[in-house]
């Protein structure tokens, strides 16, 4: 019976509102269902899991949106760049406190992006909780170089599929001057050009994207086998990350729903799946390398 947890906040003014909106998007949110009205506007953030907690003793922070993350000094480092940008150095540093322990075993700091309006950022001492740790990538983008290879096929698809991974690009850090985008005729052709500019060496990762409909040919599923096969052997020959954002859908409905409307946008998330992948490659390899040392 109940569906989801969503909280809610008014902004003072349109400033305040725009402000807000900023920090959320510098952050990497992903985005929600947006509304601009006449007398009003909406701007939501969605995050993977939602909880209503309620506690016996002291909150450590003024806040009463605390937001679980699990790279702290990551979060800290866009949220000191932002505020530096928006407020100036000297206001700046008044508005982040210093990050502290808490007493549920974790590390905690609070930032105010407007007058007014706290939120709390946190993660667990110990996330693993006693076992043993993983090596996992980044989602930091930043001086890392990029190609889109996009089927221009179901255009109405595709382009909302490259406009997903470039805003998840752009607010991860990369530069435009390091995002080359490819089109080619349909997904068919998506393999033998990610090949291709896979094999310069001057890319760090390729993001695939474009869509199969089983209602628009007799040989979708030959078609889907052959480009998601194409794709794969791409990445193992090359060792170059490839991210797979072809979609294949039963409808055009169901098509539009993973590009935006109802399911997430698979271009965004084909984007983030490239950039931690490449983190991962280079930790694997520094490893490796420390290792032999």
């Amino acid at each position: 019976m109940i569906k989801g947890i969503t909280a809610v906040r008014q902004a003072s003014t349109p400033a305040v509102f725009d402000k807000l909106a900023s920090f959320f998007s510098a952050l990497g949110f992903e985005r929600g269902k947006d509304w601009d009205e006449e007398q009003s506007r909406g701007r939501a953030f969605l995050a993977p899991l939602g909880n209503l907690e309620f506690i016996d003793g002291v909150l450590p922070s003024n806040a009463d949106v605390f937001v679980e993350v699990t790279s702290l000094d990551s979060v800290r480092e866009v949220a000191e760049k932002w505020l530096a940008q928006s407020w100036g150095e000297a206001e700046a540093a008044s508005r982040i406190t210093a990050t502290a322990d808490t007493d549920w075993k974790s590390r905690l700091f609070t930032v105010e992006p407007v007058p007014g309006v706290a939120f709390s950022f946190w993660e667990w001492l110990d996330p693993l909780q006693g076992k043993p740790v993983a090596l996992e990538g980044d989602l930091s983008a930043e001086g890392l170089r990029f190609a889109i290879v996009v089927a221009r096929w179901n255009a109405v698809i595709t382009d909302r599929l490259l406009q997903g991974s470039l805003d998840c690009l752009y607010r991860s850090g990369a530069k435009k001057e390091d995002v080359q985008i490819l089109r080619v005729p349909g997904a068919w052709e998506i393999p033998s050009a990610a090949r291709k500019v896979a094999e310069t060496g001057k890319v760090d990762a390729v993001i695939t994207l474009g869509v199969l409909l089983r209602g628009e040919t007799a040989h979708y599923e030959a078609i889907y086998n052959e480009v998601s096969r194409g794709i794969g052997q791409s990445q193992q020959e090359t060792g170059i990350p490839h991210a797979f954002g072809v979609l294949t859908c039963e409808t055009l409905e169901q098509a539009l729903d993973r590009a935006g409307l109802k399911a997430g946008n698979k271009g965004f998330e084909a984007a983030s799946a490239a950039i931690e992948m490449i983190s991962l490659h280079r930790k694997v390899a520094a490893k490796a390398g420390s290792v032999k040392a």
